[in-house]
């Protein structure tokens, strides 16, 4: 633990030595996430490029593996989740296994992104991680010759808000920019196909609502304190929430979707993880199979369940002919 010495000494004043002594030794003995470490798990080899930055914001950087392949390789890109608000790219094994998709001859990126604390300056702050992880994308693909990459098999996973950013980028429009001067601008963030892992499917509070009963979330990618001001909020606020929500924004033609959630969806009644209820991946089933994109959506007893996880479905999708 470090701590500034002077704070250590006043500290010691108070609670004396063999009590701060004992604390340092609690400290260091309980458990951290090795994601809070910066530390990935070791089940992820050595990146080929570490922190390489993508964007000009603190946390626009990213790590990549290069998959050993004489042809340009697909790309899974993982978005860390945190509700916007923490996190970091070691997460990924939480994601998927890095190790089969480089074995499979899938490359593999993860970024980092502006938190919306780095964001109450924009209208709304949700738009900053966001617009990072489109700006990762191109970034990717403007890598393609170093890279090995192949432009047009790229993918997107993530877990909660990570896995509505990679939704979010998945059914958006391109963002894309040919007259730009900036290179990387001018590179699609379209993606090929999305594994989304306990996503919120929609970022409408009343949408919410009548999909899960006690819903909380969100408001905080709005700028605003609290679920129910959000609600308050909702129907001047729509035109923006609209604009960054997947459900809204999915059309026909969208990338082919991969939904997991690790619980059943009780439709309709209070659940004990709003935030993260198999519902949101039920009702976006649903206007997935309306618009045509094709969508399988895996919980505990799920039908018509074809991949276990999101790596299976990585692998299926981003190497089929």
């Amino acid at each position: 633990m470090k701590k500034n010495i002077s704070a250590q000494i006043l500290f010691r004043a108070v609670i004396g030595f063999a009590g701060f002594a004992s604390l340092l030794a609690a400290d260091e003995a309980k458990p951290q996430p090795l994601w809070k470490k910066g530390i990935y798990h070791e089940s992820v080899p050595e990146p080929t490029n570490e922190n390489v930055r993508y964007g000009p914001e603190h946390r626009n950087v990213l790590d990549f593996w290069k998959a050993p392949s004489d042809k340009p390789t697909p790309v899974v890109i993982s978005i860390h989740g945190g509700g916007w608000n923490g996190g970091d790219k070691v997460q990924l094994h939480s994601f998927v296994d890095s190790a089969k998709l480089l074995e499979s001859g899938i490359s593999v990126a993860a970024i980092n992104y502006r938190l919306i604390k780095h964001c109450r300056d924009l209208d709304p702050p949700v738009q900053g991680p966001l617009s990072d992880a489109a700006r990762a994308v191109q970034f990717i693909r403007s890598r393609a010759e170093d890279w090995n990459i192949d432009k047009t098999r790229i993918a997107a996973t993530g877990g909660s808000a990570g896995a509505c950013t990679s939704l979010w980028l998945a059914y958006h429009d391109d963002l894309a920019d040919p007259t730009a001067r900036d290179p990387v601008a001018r590179e699609s963030t379209r993606l090929m196909c999305v594994a989304a892992i306990r996503a919120q499917t929609t970022l409408d509070p009343k949408q919410m609502k009548s999909w899960i009963p006690n819903s909380k979330y969100g408001a905080h990618a709005f700028g605003l304190e609290g679920f129910e001001k959000f609600l308050a909020e909702r129907d001047r606020l729509l035109p923006v929430i609209n604009q960054y929500s997947p459900v809204a924004l999915l059309d026909a033609g969208d990338a082919d979707t991969y939904l997991f959630y690790p619980i059943v969806p009780p439709a309709g009644k209070v659940e004990r993880d709003p935030t993260h209820s198999a519902v949101f991946g039920v009702e976006l089933q649903k206007h997935c199979l309306e618009k045509g994109v094709p969508c399988e959506l895996v919980y505990p007893g799920a039908p018509e369940v074809r991949h276990e996880d999101a790596t299976a479905y990585l692998i299926d999708r981003l190497k089929s002919k």
